[in-house]
């Protein structure tokens, strides 16, 4: 393959891309039932002002509901799967704009259900509920509505909100487009003098380059191409807040952040307590950013520095199979089943490995109820995309096991916990590699890796959340949003969280623009909270062996058949306390300490 230029969709090795067919053999398939979607939402109506009726009524009405979600499921994902082969593709731009109607659709038609279940006393709902008619499988699903009832409106305004959903999408749907069919970023001079394209699945790969030349020269080029677009990036930014602080006071909740934790009934004292806890922590931060530039060797520590190892003479160019293997051999301590079924994975079809024009950037974990979970990554040969293979694993065998265990109803778990599993199986490999190793200066480069990753994922995602919330709070304070405005607090913040020891490019004000988990308002948290998690489940699996095991089955297969704080807590963390996020700094501590005496 030549790497100054990426293969189209055609031209990429098929054994190295997903078994899409596994969803729908061919578009005639899909076609078929999006035609059967869009005659099955029209009937959907027939249960209004009839939910409540009875047990037997009420339970039709939800299954109902369940099997045409399904169905839409799977159009959804196929669709927008096939257009992130190919983002450029008209045909699929065109399904992936009919299935989200057709969901739009299906929101709107079916807005009154809930309305109407809580027009159901409690007391009668809680003698439906008795009744042997199957409906005891959707108890936990009733509560969770119930639990909501203040922040439910009428029929007319629930249908109305519904009606709106797909303009809500609006400035997420623009940015996507613009950050993977439209923006371009050049080329650069790589290591070896050659001119290659700069793309979002190439740019941390430069970052990690020796010479610092190229990183510069990455980073500048870059932000010039998102600087260009500021405005409209702000704009656009500003939009998406705007919806989500739109929403929320319609909800009649104090505040968009308040809304978007209530949906997996996560106290806000949980968002609070994490900034607040990782800002106790800033000073071994402080102390680790202050190594990286005395190990550089550099008069100034510049943004564009902090990718690149700090350990000399290491390289780790790790190819996709040979990353198979070192993922199979960390995750051993998950035991036999948890093998078979990430084999599986493997070579079953579920992952699509390598970039090509146009395959959407990043990577991540889909799928639909009743087919096996898809994995998009963006692979590159070094060890970050290890991990991110191990990381997204962790997602699919979650997807798997939820599907496994639990009915349709419950099968999705909740954001809260989405990053649990897949940073448990990061926590794992990396504890394996470094205790495996007798080479000291690879196992100084491998604890580099690993406090990169709490660099990465707790400080940063948790810089992420401060900035998310500050946001928030400026649009519900009246205030307005403007690339400037937005700029002058995300270069605040990276100074506060760096510290003193870097020099804070001006260009590193702009990246809250290109990151595309922002326009999914406040998501991001939970990066940081589901690393605590995973930090203190991974100890407790490696300490514990069989029994840790097998609780962390049981939270994996546990969907949001509860709530994720209270799945969490049979596994054995509890994120309502701050022990979590301090264990998890503790560690971070003492693997600083262990990488100084390395290198001593």
């Amino acid at each position: 393959m030549d790497n100054r230029k990426l293969p189209t969709r055609e031209e990429a090795d098929n054994q190295y891309k997903w078994a899409i067919e596994d969803l729908y053999a061919d578009d005639a398939q899909w076609e078929k039932d999006f035609e059967l979607l869009e005659a099955e939402v029209e009937k959907l109506g027939r249960f209004k002002g009839h939910v409540g009726d009875s047990a037997d009524s009420l339970l039709e009405t939800l299954r109902a509901d369940d099997s045409i979600s399904k169905i839409a499921e799977k159009v959804y994902v196929y669709a927008n799967q096939r257009l992130h082969e190919n983002t450029g593709n008209s045909k699929y731009q065109d399904y992936s704009g009919k299935a989200q109607n057709i969901m739009v659709r299906l929101s709107a038609a079916t807005s009154y259900v809930t309305p109407e279940i809580l027009d159901i006393p409690d007391a009668v709902l809680a003698e439906y509920l008795e009744s042997e008619n199957g409906i005891k499988e959707y108890t936990q699903f009733l509560a969770n509505i119930v639990r909501q009832k203040s922040h439910i409106l009428s029929h007319e305004m629930e249908k109305l909100l519904a009606d709106m959903g797909e303009v809500a999408e609006g400035p997420k749907n623009i940015f996507s487009m613009f950050n993977n069919a439209d923006l371009k970023f050049g080329e650069i001079t790589d290591e070896e003098g050659k001119a290659v394209e700069l793309t979002h699945g190439r740019y941390v790969g430069f970052l990690e380059s020796r010479n610092r030349d190229v990183r510069r020269e990455a980073f500048k080029a870059m932000y010039k191409a998102y600087g260009a677009f500021r405005n409209t990036l702000g704009a656009s930014f500003s939009a998406n807040v705007k919806q989500q602080v739109f929403f929320s006071k319609t909800r009649k909740y104090p505040s968009s952040l308040a809304a978007a934790l209530d949906g997996s009934n996560v106290p806000v004292e949980v968002y609070d307590n994490l900034i607040e806890t990782v800002h106790g922590g800033l000073d071994v931060m402080h102390r680790y950013v202050a190594l990286r530039k005395k190990l550089l060797g550099v008069e100034e520590l510049h943004m564009y520095d902090l990718y690149v190892p700090m350990v000399e003479d290491v390289t780790m160019k790790i190819p996709f199979e040979e990353a198979k293997k070192i993922v199979r051999e960390g995750l051993e301590p998950l035991g036999q089943d948890y093998q078979e079924l990430l084999e599986c994975g493997f070579n079953g079809g579920w992952i699509d490995v390598y970039e090509n024009q146009g395959k959407r950037s990043g990577a991540y974990s889909w799928g639909a109820y009743g087919t096996h979970p898809y994995v998009l990554l963006n692979y590159q040969d070094n060890l970050n995309n290890v991990f991110t293979l191990a990381h997204e694993m962790g997602h699919a065998l979650h997807s798997y096991y939820s599907d496994e265990a639990q009915p349709y109803i419950y099968a999705g778990y909740r954001i809260f916990v989405a990053e649990v599993a897949s940073t448990c199986n990061e926590s794992l490999l990396i504890h394996h590699l470094i205790e495996k190793t007798e080479d000291r200066k690879q196992k100084a480069y491998l604890i580099n890796y690993f406090l990169e990753q709490f660099r990465g994922t707790l400080f940063r995602q948790t810089m992420f959340a401060e900035f998310e919330k500050t946001a928030h709070a400026m649009v519900e304070e009246g205030k307005v949003l403007t690339a400037e405005s937005l700029c002058e607090v995300y270069y605040g913040l990276n100074k506060k969280y760096f510290g003193e020891a870097i020099t804070a490019d001006e260009e590193i004000a702009l990246e809250w623009a290109r990151i595309p988990h922002f326009y999914t308002p406040f998501y991001v948290y939970q990066y940081a909270t589901g690393f605590s998690a995973a930090i203190a489940l991974s100890q407790r699996i490696l300490k514990e062996g069989g029994i840790a095991v097998e609780d962390y089955r049981k939270f994996l297969k546990g969907g949001s058949s509860d709530y994720p704080i209270e799945l969490l807590k049979m596994a054995g963390v509890d994120m309502t306390e701050k022990t979590p996020v301090e264990s998890a700094l503790k560690v971070f501590e003492k693997y600083l300490d262990k990488l100084e005496e390395l290198l001593k």
